[in-house]
């Protein structure tokens, strides 16, 4: 990931970066706590992963105008090219991998992992933001 991202320009990437930028590019703006809650992380945890965003220049947070209480992430246009470079890399990788293992190898491990998710929450959260393998139902 990180040297493929590096040949596009982004040059900074952290490993906690694919599931957030994907997640912000999904659903922009998101709160802080429904960014821990879907990452499966503490709100302290999501509003440091947040606070690294905004430092690299791909994240803005300010309070929701309806709850003063909730703090909103939503990606600044360099975050957008970022989290698209970052689809792309996946999408690229994963096409590689579908091309060294049999399809029906490939579903099994899919299922595998999906089931071994803790509660229906992730699953349906996987569920959503994850597309299953190529090839199947």
């Amino acid at each position: 990931m990180a040297a493929r991202l590096a040949a596009t320009g982004h040059r900074d990437y952290h490993r906690t970066d694919a599931a957030v930028m994907r997640l912000l590019l999904a659903q922009t703006p998101i709160s802080i706590g429904r960014l821990g809650d879907t990452l499966g992380i503490s709100r302290q945890a999501a509003r440091k992963l947040t606070d690294g965003l905004q430092r690299r220049g791909y994240a803005i947070a300010t309070r929701d105008t309806h709850d003063r209480r909730r703090v909103n992430v939503r990606l600044t246009p360099a975050g957008a090219s970022y989290a698209a470079a970052i689809v792309e890399v996946i999408e690229a990788l994963n096409s590689e991998l579908c091309a060294r293992v049999a399809p029906d190898h490939l579903l099994a491990a899919d299922a595998v992992l999906r089931a071994a998710l803790p509660d229906q929450d992730s699953r349906a959260t996987a569920a959503r933001l994850v597309p299953t393998p190529r090839g199947s139902s």
